[in-house]
């Protein structure tokens, strides 16, 4: 019986491993789709991003020449910036349910004893930053 029952918990898993990766693939053709839109300026500059924070559409508004140069570069950046930061909010709310099942999931260490906790080898990944180079601590 002990068998038999390990053989439907197995089938059990494999048919939630199945659906989490078509859960995932639909997640990622959604993601494709994300564009994020921002303005800065007073509305004189908005800058639309896809969904890897890669700048698709930049827009000037008829009075953009009120502002000088240096005020139309930061406020590129600042615009690029936010809408950056809202693509990945979006994409993120994409892929919390994801997460949430596949920390439901047994690890290979909890089904085999013996073998390792692979999840805690994993890095955590990091966020580039939003600083120009001149503005890095250059110790690093």
């Amino acid at each position: 019986m002990d068998n038999d029952r390990a053989k439907g918990d197995l089938a059990d898993l494999l048919d939630t491993v199945n659906l989490h990766i078509r859960s995932i693939a639909e997640a990622q053709r959604q993601r494709v789709e994300l564009t994020a839109t921002a303005t800065a300026a007073k509305g004189r500059v908005q800058i639309t991003v896809n969904a890897d924070g890669v700048v698709i559409e930049t827009r000037f508004a008829d009075d953009i020449d009120e502002l000088d140069y240096d005020e139309i570069a930061d406020a590129v950046t600042d615009a690029t910036q936010e809408a950056a930061m809202e693509v990945a909010r979006l994409a993120g709310e994409l892929i919390a349910p994801i997460q949430r099942t596949r920390s439901q999931l047994p690890s290979l260490s909890e089904m085999v004893a013996g073998l390792p906790d692979l999840k805690t080898r994993v890095p955590e990944p990091q966020r580039a930053s939003f600083d120009p180079p001149s503005a890095r601590d250059n110790d690093r």
